[in-house]
């Protein structure tokens, strides 16, 4: 399996497939590679890598100090280099598109593109609260079954979702134990997103800016409660080259295998790969 060693000793996983034009796949917070699984059978020939984040998925947990989005962004440089790459295209779902802008921001001749899949500058306080209610909780369901149907319930700002979806989210997320479902994340991810959540967060609009001169692109969930569409507008007023699409039927986050999802990123890749 394709990993790699960090400059302070983390042993990291990641996914890397096909040949090209490298695009890096960034996931949500709690999340791993595993995020653009839906997406992979509607992309172009290219090189895609998705890593899973030091404390996700298959990579080492390191203590909720290092789990960071100046750290993550070095990790994906870091990745970078190990597999001497010079330039890539980002696409990056929530946490992920804010590690893209904090890169554009410190390394951004290393990036082709930026496209952001439910994120912007602004992250409103209803999704914050969203996120702080299970982060780094086991779920109170013992199979993937019961969870599908827990996760269906708990996001009724979804809607026309495929057949089996839930389910295909449950296993993805949750690791089946004799003691009921586990997480797949350290559960110390917790503290740090309290963490930084006690330090406001900052502006995140000079990140934003920085994006500037790049091929940029938006996926917004119609009824998302992270990225308001007052959001959204700001940011194409302030880049009206940016292309954009908002997803009906999808809050936070659209699975990226809808119709507008596909052909945005299609229009998006024409430009930077």
């Amino acid at each position: 399996m394709p990993r790699f060693t960090t400059s302070d000793g983390a042993d990291l996983f990641f996914r890397d497939e096909g040949h090209g034009r490298a695009l890096i796949c960034l996931p949500g917070l709690t999340r791993n590679g595993t995020d653009f699984d839906y997406l992979v059978p509607h992309l172009p020939a290219l090189r895609l890598i998705r890593p899973d984040y030091r404390g996700r998925g298959q990579s080492d947990w390191t203590g909720a100090q290092s789990y960071t989005v100046v750290q993550e962004g070095a990790d994906v440089i870091a990745l970078m280099d190990h597999l001497g790459l010079d330039q890539a295209a980002i696409l990056g779902t929530s946490r992920g598109g804010i590690i893209g802008m904090y890169l554009a921001v410190v390394a951004r001749d290393r990036m082709r593109g930026i496209c952001l899949n439910d994120v912007g500058p602004v992250i409103e306080a209803e999704g914050l609260a969203r996120i702080s209610d299970y982060i780094g909780r086991n779920p109170a369901a013992r199979t993937h079954a019961q969870a599908a149907l827990a996760l269906e319930r708990a996001n009724p700002e979804f809607s026309g979702v495929p057949e089996g979806r839930w389910l295909e989210e449950a296993r993805r997320h949750f690791i089946a134990t004799d003691q009921g479902l586990q997480l797949n994340y350290d559960p110390a991810l917790r503290e740090a997103f309290q963490s930084a959540m006690t330090g406001g967060g900052g502006d995140l609009w000079p990140m934003f800016d920085a994006c500037a001169g790049l091929p940029l692109a938006l996926i917004r969930g119609a009824t998302s409660n992270l990225l308001s569409a007052a959001t959204a507008a700001e940011m194409q007023a302030r880049r009206p080259d940016m292309l954009f699409a908002e997803v009906p039927g999808r809050g936070h986050i659209p699975f990226l295998d809808e119709r507008e999802s596909v052909a945005l990123i299609h229009e998006w890749l024409g430009t930077c790969l």
